[in-house]
């Protein structure tokens, strides 16, 4: 996949088509953004998965 993407980039970049670059870069830094909040989510729902757990243990031991 990175080998694809750094072949176009060069290609863009020989041919000198700054516009068709430049749409191809917002894509790229869209494609990273998209990759962190999924990241992000999945980690915050590893996070509220573990807090509940804690919560019922320590409900369990309350009873």
């Amino acid at each position: 996949m990175l080998k694809l993407l750094r072949r176009i980039r060069q290609k863009l970049l020989y041919e000198g088509s700054l516009k068709k670059y430049m749409l191809y870069a917002v894509g790229e830094i869209f494609l990273l953004v998209i990759g962190i909040l999924i990241a992000l989510q999945i980690n915050n729902w590893n996070e509220a998965k573990k807090a509940r757990k804690i919560e019922l243990y320590i409900l369990k031991e309350i009873h």
